[in-house]
Formats: structure tokens, C-alpha cells, sequence
């Protein structure tokens, strides 16, 4: 049968985020720009005939449930398809940091799965899919760095100069329910434009829930002062616990403490599967 192997979804940096209001029915509105940075997770596919979707955690072992299978099953029930699929999965991007790796990994998942199970959804279709996953899915699947807006669906895409970050995640994860039901959320942000942005991209604006996140994990503190007590400027990604400081292309970094994760990660152009689906929609 057919497989796929070593397929790579990426992880995502928030260059800002910024809340600018809040719909009626409780979804937050958002400025964000989403930046892919090379942390990968690494998934393997095999086609299975009889149309099982299965997973196996190669590396961390992820819930029963999680959006790599329901995203292969959201795609299997879409297309009607009676195939199915044998997922693997080499988990590399910590869990609850701000960088989008369940969304990334879902992504993939429903990249490749077009591709093998012969299906010629175009990445508009995918991403409708997606958004039933996670708001953030649909910009794994378009590829791009983006300016996005919304609750996360209205993405642009935009160029970024090439850079390296410094990216550093705590022992402590964060669930990001708890940070959107702070009553202390600032979420009347001023709206900014991409022009605002583009005249200092990695300084522009800040992380509205970064404060929130503080008070709820004190770890996010202890990491944002080991960044800059190596002389870096530092804030969250996402809804953390995550934190990330650009850097120096010959920076160097001491090892940060016991069950810390520390990575020195390059932006990306593209998403490494750019060009795997139809750009029509």
C-alpha cells in the first residue's frame, strides 16, 4: 500500500498578539502574526485498505483522542473515502507552549491524507475542514507567514526578513481556556495595520496575554528573565508557556534549567509542504 514517510509539520511563532474585542458569542477578536519556525514534529502514513485510522506515538505519548486522528477522520467522513490510514507519529514540539503543534500536526495530517488517499481537495476545502479542528489549522495549511485576524480565519500572507530566535519552553504548559476566561484579559487593543507592523517586525506590538499567563504560571516569568538575563529581548508565543527572543545568527546559550526545553529555530519561507494541494478554492 502507499505511505509517506518523514513528513514534517512546523511549529508557529506569534510575533505579537494583541485582542482587540469580543463577539457575541464569546469568541475573541485577534491581531496576530503567525511566523513558521523550523521545530518540527515528523509523522509517517501508511494507507490501510479497510478504512481504520490508526495511531502510534513514536516519541511523547499524545491523548487517545487527539487532532491528528480526529483530523483523518474529519477528512475520511468530508470525502467519503473508504480508505483508511496507519499514522505515526515522532512528537518533537512541546505540548501547551503558544506553537500551534497539535494544529501543525493536524495540518499535515490532512495534507497528506489528500495526497494519498487520491482525494484533489483543494487547500480552500482543507481549510474549512481545519476550522472545525482549531483556529489556528487554517494557516498550516496555506503555507505562509501571516498577518491574521478574526478569531484567526482571516489570514494574509506576508514576507519576513530570515532571522533566528532563541525559543525557550518551561517545564509548566498552559491551557489556553484559562487565559480567555481572565477576567484581567486586556481585550480592547487599538487595531494595527500591516504597515504598523512591517517597520519593526520583530518588535512590533506585544502579547496581550502575556500578563494573564504570568499570574497563572509563574514559570512564563522565570523563563521571559533567563532570556534576558542572557541580554535578549524576550515575550511569550501564543498562549505560551512558551517564550522566544530573537537572536543572533552565532548566539550561543547556556543550558537552561532541568526539564526546560531550549531550541534555536530559524523562520521559514514557506511551510515545507507548500505546493501539496490545489491553491484553488
Amino acid at each position: 500500500m502507499k505511505s509517506l514517510h518523514n513528513v514534517l509539520a512546523p511549529a508557529k511563532l506569534n510575533l505579537f498578539l494583541h485582542i482587540t474585542g469580543r463577539r457575541p458569542d464569546g469568541y475573541h477578536l485577534l491581531q496576530s502574526v503567525f511566523m513558521l519556525v523550523d521545530w518540527y514534529d515528523t509523522l509517517h502514513f501508511e494507507v490501510r485498505p479497510n478504512g481504520q485510522i490508526s495511531r502510534e506515538d513514536l516519541s511523547t505519548p499524545l491523548p487517545a483522542d487527539d487532532l491528528i486522528t480526529r483530523a483523518a477522520r474529519l477528512l475520511q467522513q468530508a470525502s467519503g473515502t473508504s480508505l483508511g490510514a496507519h499514522i505515526a507519529i515522532d512528537k518533537s514540539i512541546p505540548a501547551q507552549a503558544g506553537m500551534g503543534g497539535g494544529s501543525s500536526d493536524a495540518a499535515t495530517c490532512l495534507l497528506a491524507l489528500n495526497r494519498l488517499w487520491d482525494l484533489k481537495f483543494s487547500v480552500g476545502q482543507l481549510a474549512q475542514l481545519g476550522l472545525q479542528l482549531g483556529a489556528d489549522v487554517p494557516f498550516f495549511l496555506r503555507g505562509h507567514n501571516a498577518w491574521v485576524e478574526g478569531i484567526g480565519e482571516v489570514i494574509t500572507p506576508i514576507d519576513l526578513p530570515p532571522a533566528r530566535f532563541a525559543v525557550l519552553k518551561p517545564a509548566q504548559g498552559l491551557e489556553t481556556s484559562g487565559i480567555f476566561k481572565s477576567a484581567a484579559l486586556k481585550r480592547d487593543s487599538s487595531t494595527a495595520t500591516i504597515s504598523d507592523f512591517a517597520a519593526q517586525p520583530f518588535a512590533f506590538g506585544r502579547n496581550d496575554l502575556q500578563a494573564v499567563a504570568q499570574g497563572l504560571c509563574p514559570e512564563v516569568s522565570q523563563a521571559l528573565e533567563w532570556l534576558e538575563y542572557q541580554g535578549l529581548q524576550a515575550r511569550m508565543t501564543g498562549s505560551g508557556s512558551a517564550v522566544f527572543a530573537l537572536a543572533g545568527a552565532d548566539a550561543v546559550l547556556p543550558k537552561p534549567p532541568p526539564g526546560w526545553q531550549l531550541q534555536m529555530c530559524s523562520n521559514l519561507e514557506i511551510h515545507p509542504l507548500a505546493g501539496w494541494v490545489s491553491s484553488d478554492d
